[in-house]
């Protein structure tokens, strides 16, 4: 307790190292700003542009609550994706997860956990203007980024369906004017050794047109050792790489197109489920000569390492064109997104007796088109405005296969037998195949104007309509039927519900397997903002906000479908309140924005425990209404020239108001916190340097976040809510630079997570034994590296 304490303290009193977030407008060219960039170090004032509400603006005048964190910021604390995002923005979080697929993010305590593959997130991510429709695809590699912009609370408006929790907005740097770029490469050691290398080049083609192209590689050996027979090594690593193109072309005086072009590859062993609590029985025997240390555990004993391959690329066209005083754009796109899931279920080295050996191999595919339209106004009217239409075709199909080998011991042995060993009767094998898939259509025309009463008083009305269709199909078939094997669960399958009757909703095990099961549901929704804003005087800006959030109907598809999870999920709807107060003081030089907020969601889309069989199972449902309400400060003050501090504290009470429990399951009480939803969350930091007046100067800095004890395990057991809390930690970074004075090169040392502070970013219960699974992140222990970059 007192560790935690001192850490807290040390976190909340320490400074990060940070870059400037202050960014300022860079373009004349004509439709939306292509972006800010960093504002010059002899520059005191702070001026952040963003791009929040479709059209290029300051943060100061946006009626939102914001989070700007910059590229360059990214790159030196080494976040490679959002999961390293989340120590520098207090209101979002990362649930980990044992591949890509199922991770999730979470803003003000909201998220959407699932293995659907016919759910959406409800934080939506946004890379250059084209909406990610995938959860996995948002935690691609941040590599030559500009800026992330985390807007906190309902978005539909603009951003539409899946972001009633909010939008990740990502933008990456674009092309300049001249030859130029910059060559990176580090190195990281401590528990496992890491390399990165990047780099990007600006290449002008003619005078009115540039390109960029950007690479990327990465390889990391692991923080998990893996002891089972016949792997011995590192797990929980990567490698990874990539490319990106992006080419900007003026058309005439009053146009401009941007192409971009990405594709990546990722092979990630990752991540691997530690067994951090002893088991009891033969699961114990099992793992015997682990030293289970909760989250300090780092060695597994698993015979299949989990691990996921991934490509994924799209391509994308921006027009930008001005008809008379007003701006038309054009985003088309389209993305390709592939994953394959492979992994050890069963959590030990062998197939014994008594407990089954669980294989799976999950590839998926995707494929998104979308096309969006907008008309942009003007701001200095007495109406301005934001007028669009949107379309996006998803499709997804997984073949997800499960490989059992089972056999039991026989009576009166009390050991660790493998199967087919003597002491146990012969193996039984068998397999489960099922093929499945989503399709999703959206199509919704918005518009947001701003009503400018006077030079102070403005007035914000906007609305969204939304039609929504989903299709989905799913076909099970298992070889053989696993209908009497001993100790097998029925369920494993049963063809789908095609057996089922009012009796026995879960159908009858002793029927042929391999039905097929095809349904499809659409809605539609009015979803909205309005509010006012005022300005106190020209530093000063206050807001109120109400608005209107919807997330769109969704199937519970995964591989172990069976009757009773074939109804069509409900649409989720929020409604938010917000004020805020944002602040310019200290003659510019210092940013200080305040935010408060209500917000009820019905119709909750989330992982419900469910029974199947008479077994307690998670299942993707409407688990019934949640709440969540708290209060957030950002800040940025540069006090002299060269100083930059930074930091954010969130505080959030995310908590359940109404539970939908299937029949003969427990009810999760009344006021039970959400997963994923600290109380308290703060970082703040600072990044000085020092200009020496000789060739190279020198540069400090220091990062830390803290954050209080949060869920991981959502059950309507208190004692298993309890072996699911992630205990509250604090994380601290230092880092030193040498920097050439016209910043052509820079050589910088790091280390992460200073005092060594171990913590899980997930718990999960079911582990052989009764034992409790950990997944352990990277930054749970102590590690230095050398980053050395070169500017040309």
């Amino acid at each position: 307790m007192m560790r935690t304490l001192f850490l807290g303290t040390v976190a909340l009193a320490a400074l990060s190292v940070a870059p400037a977030q202050a960014q300022v407008a860079a373009s004349s060219r004509p439709g939306p700003a292509p972006g800010p960039v960093a504002a010059a170090d002899t520059d005191d004032s702070l001026e952040i542009i963003v791009t929040a509400q479709k059209r290029s603006e300051r943060l100061q005048d946006v009626p939102v609550a914001v989070s700007v964190v910059s590229g360059d910021m990214l790159a030196r604390q080494g976040a490679l994706s959002l999961e390293g995002a989340q120590y520098l923005v207090p209101s979002l979080n990362f649930r980990k997860s044992g591949t890509s697929i199922n991770q999730s993010l979470f803003l003000r305590g909201v998220g959407t956990s699932t293995f659907s593959i016919a759910g959406e997130p409800s934080v939506s991510t946004v890379l250059d203007g084209v909406v990610l429709s995938r959860a996995g695809e948002a935690f691609s590699d941040l590599v030559d980024i500009e800026r992330i912009e985390v807007l906190r609370g309902p978005q539909g408006t603009l951003f539409g369906k899946n972001s009633s929790a909010g939008v990740v907005n990502i933008v990456s740097k674009r092309p300049g004017d001249v030859l130029g770029g910059f060559a990176e490469g580090g190195l990281y050691l401590g528990n496992g050794t890491e390399y990165r290398a990047r780099g990007a080049i600006d290449v002008p083609l003619s005078d009115n047109a540039r390109s960029r192209i950007t690479g990327f590689y990465g390889k990391y050996d692991g923080n998990i050792f893996n002891d089972a027979a016949g792997i011995n090594r590192r797990v929980n690593g990567y490698e990874r790489y990539g490319v990106r193109g992006m080419v900007e072309a003026d058309i005439g005086e009053s146009a401009k197109l941007t192409v971009i072009a990405d594709w990546r590859q990722a092979n990630d062993d990752c991540c691997a489920e530690v067994i951090g609590t002893a088991p009891t029985g033969v699961g114990a025997l099992a793992l015997a000569g682990i030293n289970f240390q909760g989250d300090e555990t780092r060695t597994i004993r698993q015979n299949l390492v989990t691990r996921t391959e991934e490509t994924s690329w799209g391509l994308s066209a921006q027009l930008d064109a001005e008809l008379g005083t007003q701006t038309v754009t054009s985003i088309t796109a389209y993305r390709n997104y592939a994953n394959r899931e492979i992994r050890d279920g069963d959590w030990i080295g062998q197939p014994i007796a008594g407990i089954p050996q669980l294989h799976d191999d999950g590839p998926q595919t995707g494929s998104t088109f979308s096309q969006e339209l907008r008309l942009t106004s003007p701001a200095d009217q007495f109406v301005s405005y934001v007028l669009g239409a949107f379309y996006s075709h998803a499709v997804s199909e997984r073949t997800f296969t499960r490989n059992v080998v089972s056999c039991n011991p026989a009576p009166a042995v009390a050991a660790v037998v493998p199967c087919g060993a003597a002491g146990a009767p012969p193996t039984s094998l068998f397999s489960g195949t099922a093929n499945f898939g989503s399709t999703f259509d959206n199509v919704a025309v918005f518009g947001q104007s701003t009503i400018n009463f006077s030079d102070r008083l403005r007035g914000i009305v906007g609305l969204r309509y939304t039609i929504d269709n989903l299709s989905v199909f799913h076909r099970r078939v298992t070889t053989p039927n696993v209908a009497g094997i001993p100790g097998v669960n029925r369920n494993f399958d049963q063809g789908v519900f095609n057996t089922s009757t009012p009796a026995n909703i879960n159908g009858d095990p002793l029927a042929s397997n391999g039905a097929p099961f095809t349904t499809a549901t659409n809605a539609d929704n009015l979803s909205g903002k309005a509010g006012l804003q005022f300005d106190v005087n020209s530093d000063v800006m206050a807001y109120g906000t109400y608005s209107r959030g919807y997330k769109g109907p969704a199937y519970n598809i995964f591989f172990n479908l069976n009757a009773n999870g074939t109804n069509v999920i409900a649409p989720e709807t929020a409604d938010s309140y917000e004020i805020g107060l944002k602040n310019v003081l200290f003659d510019g030089s210092l940013i200080l924005n305040l935010a408060g907020y209500y917000a009820k969601y019905k119709n909750f889309q989330a992982n419900n425990p469910d029974l199947v069989a008479g077994v307690v199972i998670t299942r993707f449902t409407n688990a019934g209404d949640i709440s969540t309400r708290g209060g957030e400060l950002d800040l940025v003050w540069r006090p002299v020239t060269d100083f930059t501090i930074t930091g954010g504290l969130a505080y959030t009470d995310a908590r359940v108001d109404r539970f939908n429990a299937p029949p003969g399951a427990a009810v999760v009480p009344v006021g039970t916190p959400l997963a994923f939803a600290p109380k308290w969350k703060g970082s703040l930091g600072a990044d000085y340097r020092w200009r020496t007046g000789a060739a190279v100067d020198l540069a400090f800095g220091v990062q830390a976040s803290t954050q209080s004890s949060q869920l991981s395990l959502f059950d309507a057991s208190a004692l298993v809510r309890q072996q699911g809390l992630i205990d509250a930690y604090s994380l601290v970074d230092l880092q030193f630079a040498v920097v050439e004075k016209d910043d052509r090169f820079r050589l910088q040392f790091v280390v992460k997570n200073l005092f060594d502070q171990s913590f899980p970013a997930q718990i999960t219960n079911g582990g052989p034994g009764g034992s409790l699974r950990y997944l352990i992140p990277r930054e749970a222990d102590r590690y230095f590296g050398v980053t050395g970059r070169y500017n040309f």
